[in-house]
């Protein structure tokens, strides 16, 4: 007679404990806690040299307009002078920019006064908090 041999069949259940998962989590969390304050430290400053370029690239395009007209555009024209043909000036040959002069950074238009206070022209923004003064992120971002 033939016999059958049993076999027995161990199993295994392949998985992570909750102490496991508790302890990836944080080392996730502790990660996170120091890379995200070094990451969003980044996100102000590059957030002011965008501020800066477009200041640098709106003076540029003042000046153009400058040696056209000659004359800045003046307050109450402001920088859609540089898009928009005023209604007094023959001399104008812009438009000096692509489109109409973008917001700063934190979304509020730049300021543009002319005959300004510092400068020939003073253009600015207030920075992040969007109030005059301030240290870092909240400082004036300005031509002069």
């Amino acid at each position: 007679m033939l016999r059958l041999k049993r076999q027995s069949i161990i199993t295994t259940e392949n998985g992570f404990t909750l102490l496991e998962l508790l302890v990836v989590m944080v080392i996730i969390g502790l990660l996170a806690a120091y890379v995200g304050p070094k990451y969003f430290s980044q996100v102000g400053k590059s957030e002011i040299k965008m501020a800066q370029a477009q200041i640098d690239a709106l003076e540029k395009a003042l000046h153009q307009y400058r040696l056209d007209v000659g004359a800045y555009p003046a307050t109450e024209q402001g920088l859609a002078a540089l898009i928009n043909r005023p209604s007094n000036e023959s001399r104008w040959q812009g438009p000096y920019l692509s489109k109409m002069p973008p917001s700063d950074p934190w979304g509020r238009p730049y300021i543009y006064k002319y005959p300004g206070e510092r400068a020939e022209f003073d253009l600015l923004s207030y920075g992040k908090d969007g109030q005059p003064g301030g240290e870092g992120e909240a400082a004036d971002i300005k031509n002069w």
